[in-house]
């Protein structure tokens, strides 16, 4: 570390969250802001479903390798830093969007920046945080994701709803870019422990390719996660569309009962999968795999339920519990994850399975599920959005399988710290 007094691993982490929750902010804001561009730009199912899923998770997925990398051979408080200047850069330029590859291409400048930013940010935690503390660590870390995610959807529909769709784009990309000075001040990289065993001293990302590959929990963990992401960023983003055009609800509306399900849900789903993963997953390893399989077992009827509802109230309720049952699986998958590896290595290993996640999971699901609500109006009418949500729930039973199949492998690929 430098000269500098260090910094305290609470208050990196709670920097670390802020940039998060500015991550999830600029990624799901195009959720709630979907029927006014539409609308304006007129664009169908789709389309919506490149620019939530394919325009930002192709590079965002990608590039996120080679700069975790980077950010393992150099800094990764600067990696990050210039990534959320990067994001929130193009998150403004969304708002000048005049047709469909005007926006396409800004959300592309948008996945490059975020690309840069997670992996660093699991790697900081497991140089600050011990092998005891980090699964509920990086829980707390995780609720940039239900807590940016409700933002968005909340700021984002309220400025749509009284102002213009356009200027919730400004707001939230300018507010990025101010915080960016305040991080790289705080956050300071520690310095890299020397790898404990043999199998790592040529080519670093090449051997931790090549340990990953040899390890089938890592296997069954980033596919597990890829099966319940292409469903949960689906949901995330579909489901305020959901509420219009199912439950009549209006643009201001929609945001205030999804931001706060996203947000109650969310962060109790995510709190509970750290405090399990830390407490049962260090008396046998092989529960970090079967919390999250149970877990997207659980949610399935509650979600159906919630989706073939007509009641705004119960489903309100209905939507809860499997919201919460739904990010469970966080904690416990990323902590396996960095100890699948060697320290050193960690930012690399958690991109790689980021690469599979986000590509299958965030590329794959958001467009599938539009496209699914296309090919189904000839049967459904109006009401496609729903079935094509309801039938894609498949996706959590193959998830949960592939989780528990995790388990016993992580029993044996675990690698344990001094």
């Amino acid at each position: 570390m430098s000269a500098k007094s260090p910094t305290r691993p609470g208050v990196v982490l709670a920097m670390l969250l802020l940039v998060y929750i500015f991550n999830f902010v600029d990624r799901q804001v195009l959720a709630i802001l979907a029927a006014p561009i539409q609308a304006e730009l007129k664009l169908s199912d789709g389309q919506m479903g490149l620019l939530g899923g394919v325009a930002f998770a192709l590079l965002y997925s990608t590039f996120a390798v080679p700069l975790a990398f980077l950010a393992d051979r150099t800094s990764r408080s600067w990696v990050i830093t210039v990534s959320l200047v990067l994001w929130s850069g193009f998150t403004a330029v969304c708002g000048f969007a005049q047709g469909f590859w005007h926006i396409f291409l800004a959300r592309l400048g948008v996945g490059i920046g975020e690309a840069g930013g997670v992996a660093p940010s699991y790697a900081l935690i497991g140089d600050y945080f011990p092998s005891n503390r980090r699964a509920f660590a990086l829980s707390i870390y995780s609720l940039g994701i239900p807590i940016g995610s409700a933002t968005g959807v909340i700021a984002g529909g309220y400025i749509a709803s009284t102002v213009d769709w356009r200027i919730a784009f400004f707001v939230v990309g300018i507010a990025g870019v101010l915080i960016a000075p305040l991080f790289k001040f705080v956050v300071r990289d520690r310095p890299k422990p020397a790898p404990s065993g043999p199998a790592v001293t040529a080519s670093p990302f090449m051997d931790t390719v090549r340990i990953l590959a040899r390890k089938p929990a890592f296997w069954f963990l980033a596919f597990g996660a890829a099966s319940s992401s292409m469903l949960g960023y689906g949901i995330a983003f579909w489901l305020p569309s959901l509420l219009q055009r199912s439950f009549g609800l209006s643009l201001l509306e929609t945001s205030l009962f999804y931001g706060s399900v996203l947000l109650l849900g969310g962060v109790v789903g995510v709190l509970a999968g750290g405090w399990l993963g830390d407490r049962v997953g260090s008396r046998d390893r092989a529960y970090f795999g079967y919390i999250p399989a149970l877990a997207f077992v659980l949610g399935v009827p509650f979600f159906a339920a919630g989706i073939m509802t007509d009641s705004v109230p119960l489903a309100f309720a209905l939507f809860l519990l499997p919201q919460a049952l739904a990010y469970i699986w966080l904690g416990p998958v990323l902590s396996a994850v960095q100890h699948l590896v060697e320290p050193p290595f960690r930012a690399t290993a958690s991109a790689l399975f980021l690469l599979i996640n986000n590509l299958i999971g965030l590329g794959g699901g958001i467009y599938a599920l539009g496209a699914f609500s296309d090919w189904l109006v000839p049967f459904y009418g109006d009401s496609a959005l729903r079935y094509s949500m309801l039938y894609s729930l498949a996706l959590y039973g193959l998830a949960a399988l592939l989780m528990a199949l995790a388990g016993p492998h992580l029993r044996r690929n675990w690698v344990e710290e001094a």
